[in-house]
């Protein structure tokens, strides 16, 4: 089908920069994918996605591998927009929908990005992958890797959940626990770069992430029929998802594609165990300082210092949106609450932006009648470590002795 891509822009400054070859940073700080928007809006109309297959390669044009035969798929399709009435009733909003990216081939939204930066980096030749990781990303590298045939390399904390450590050795990663923080493995990522001739695709650290997360903003403007809800809440460790919706409205409003010019407020979610971005925010600074000592059951959001901090900050703010911490002690109970009211698998990451929603909604910053979007970023299942324990919360029956005037009361 070929690319649209124009050049690559650095965010920190503008400085624009060739495609088609293979880019990490510039000066340090992220790179964007320009498209030129003008040959997409003749090559495509909004009203043919509608024939096309319901997975993120329907946005084809909006993407950036040129080659067809780069494509690395596992299959991942667009992921369902479903209606939460029970759980907005008590959190204090009536038109609250979760996007549930846990249906994705590896439990996560980071099916996303992940296979745009194996196809890219299939399709610049690359061999040879790392990645350090706080949880979900590290299965999804490897999982993409094995199914584009290249070697991957995955560093992660020594306490980053068990499935996730399990997962990415099972599809064949080189998996390694280090002692310390996700900081300390994007360490050893860089560190061994040259010496072991792999390509560093952590967070931010390559431009192509960003294109494959955008497509929670493509689809999301599909859901509602190109008018987009009024809030959308995010969790925040790295922010590429965030970044990368904030980009795709962007497009879209230069493609005319949308309804209204107005755009979501986009909410950046943390624990207040690990809250840069929020602090950041609070204080009207454009760059976030290093959290110290961060801890949250939330391992995704576990990020003590994000590369495109300025880059969530700015979108935060262009939108009218905020930043905002969820209490820790809060999270396990929201993670309840969703499951128990709307049979959703969220995980705790999600719940974290569940708790900021009903502060929100109970301060007036949201209106009752507002739609409302929360994105449920992984599967609860792949969090075991957080899961209620067995057997306190699940009483255990002896066979041929029930007493079942006492089964109501459950557990």
């Amino acid at each position: 089908m070929g690319s649209h891509v124009s050049h690559l822009e650095a965010a920190i400054d503008g400085t624009r920069l060739p495609a088609r070859t293979l880019s990490t940073t510039h000066r340090g700080r992220p790179l964007w994918v320009r498209y030129d928007l003008e040959s997409v809006g003749r090559a495509v109309s909004r009203e043919d996605l509608a024939n096309r297959p319901s997975t993120l390669w329907r946005y084809r044009e909006l993407l950036p591998v040129e080659h067809d035969e780069n494509i690395v798929s596992l299959g991942e399709g667009c992921t369902p927009l479903v209606p939460c009435p029970r759980l907005g009733a008590a959190l204090g909003v009536e038109n609250l929908w979760i996007k549930d990216e846990s249906q994705l081939p590896t439990g996560s939204f980071k099916s996303r990005g992940l296979a745009m930066a194996v196809s890219m980096a299939k399709e610049l030749g690359v061999k040879r992958l790392a990645i350090p990781t706080a949880g979900n990303a590290g299965g999804a590298l490897a999982a993409y890797g094995a199914r584009a045939g290249l070697e991957t390399f995955v560093f992660l904390p020594a306490d980053t959940p068990l499935v996730n450590r399990r997962e990415a050795a099972l599809f064949g990663a080189r998996a390694f626990l280090v002692d310390g923080l996700i900081t300390d493995c994007g360490a050893i990522v860089r560190e061994g770069a040259d010496r072991m001739g792999w390509f560093d695709v952590s967070t931010l650290k390559e431009p192509y992430r960003i294109e494959g997360k955008k497509t929670m903003g493509l689809e999301l403007a599909e859901d509602f029929e190109w008018s987009l809800p009024e809030w959308v809440l995010y969790p925040t460790g790295g922010g590429t998802g965030l970044i990368g919706m904030w980009k795709a409205f962007a497009e879209l409003g230069r493609l005319g594609w949308l309804e209204s010019d107005a755009l979501p407020r986009m909410v950046s979610c943390q624990s207040d165990g690990c809250a840069p971005i929020v602090r950041a925010f609070e204080a009207g600074e454009r760059f976030a300082e290093e959290f110290e000592d961060p801890a949250t059951l939330a391992s995704g959001l576990r990020v003590p210092k994000a590369v495109g901090d300025f880059m969530i900050l700015d979108a935060v703010r262009s939108s009218g949106g905020c930043a905002r911490a969820a209490a820790e002690g809060r999270i396990p109970d929201a993670m309840a609450r969703a499951a128990a009211l709307e049979g959703i698998s969220l995980c705790p990451e999600a719940a974290a932006c569940l708790v900021v929603l009903e502060d929100l909604a109970t301060e007036g910053s949201i209106s009752r009648t507002d739609r409302v979007v929360v994105f449920n970023t992984g599967a609860a299942q792949k969090y075991v470590e957080v899961l209620p324990d067995d057997p306190p919360v699940v009483p255990r029956l002896a066979s041929g002795q029930v007493d079942f005037d006492r089964l109501p009361e459950g557990s």
